[in-house]
């Protein structure tokens, strides 16, 4: 059996050391697995020992590699899954570090869930739907994200809703009040609001404009899509003007009522 003749520290890495058997370099190992195996020099190594030693140091660096991510930020388990396969670590060695990351309790999914919540809902304008989406992306179970998501109370998550509406509305001016809607709810859909969120933030914001104002936003679309149709004629000029300022979301008896105005301005005897 090989007997181990020399023991050096890494120059680069002081915790770990290179063993030497019968006067040549052997492999090298972490001061945990040399303490735990009361490696020294003298010491016979059979199979079994080098096989036991080279398995207890790979589950220490591959635990080294996992803390190493953990310090950037909390983290699931399946992300730390995930970045010990992209490094080619064995299933086996990664199950004995996950295990020993819960032991030591540098993973738990509830807390990470939690603070996940907590951070998306204080620092961003997302709504559950996409919240609960992206703690299923990064593996947390259905049961954890719903209990984490209890943090996001109903009543924040609709003031969340109001400010995004009214921030969107003081940019659109010039859309009708039906469009208006329309775009609010697409909006709030596409940031992962509940539809009981998105009905309750809606009938709070006035998306009903005023008279004036909606015959304003009318002008502007009128007069824009007058110098489209302009060179039309007639019937084909009324209906162009119609389709067009209807599909913008005006009624009827308002783009009459504009398009009577236009017509007089273009005719005034």
């Amino acid at each position: 059996m090989p007997i181990i003749t020399k023991i050096t520290v890494q120059q680069k890495k002081t915790d770990r050391y290179n063993i030497f058997l019968d006067e040549k370099y052997a492999f090298s190992v972490d001061e945990d697995v040399l303490i735990k195996h009361q490696l020294k020099k003298g010491l016979e190594l059979d199979e079994f020992s080098l096989s036991e030693i080279a398995y207890q140091d790979d589950i220490k660096k591959s635990y080294n590699l996992a803390i190493q991510y953990l310090a950037r930020r909390m983290r699931s388990e399946a992300e730390v899954r995930k970045a010990l396969k992209d490094k080619e670590v064995d299933e086996s060695i990664i199950q004995e570090v996950i295990h020993r990351l819960y032991e030591y309790s540098f993973l738990n999914d509830e807390e990470f869930a939690i603070a996940f919540v907590r951070t998306a809902m204080n620092t961003t304008d997302k709504g559950t739907d996409v919240i609960r989406r992206e703690l299923k992306e990064k593996g947390i179970s259905e049961n954890i994200a719903e209990r984490a998501l209890k943090e996001y109370p109903f009543e924040q998550e609709l003031e969340t809703a109001i400010k995004l509406c009214e921030k969107f509305v003081q940019k659109n001016t010039r859309d009708s009040s039906r469009v208006m809607k329309q775009k609010l709810e697409q909006l709030l859909f596409r940031k992962g609001f509940p539809l009981s969120t998105i009905q309750n933030a809606l009938s709070e914001m006035e998306t009903e404009k005023a008279e004036d104002e909606e015959m304003n936003a009318l002008r502007i679309h009128a007069e824009k899509a007058h110098r489209k149709y302009a060179k039309l004629e007639g019937f084909e000029y009324e209906q162009k003007m119609k389709q067009t300022l209807f599909r913008k979301g005006f009624a009827f008896e308002l783009i009459e009522q504009v398009l009577s105005q236009i017509n007089e301005q273009e005719d005034p005897n």
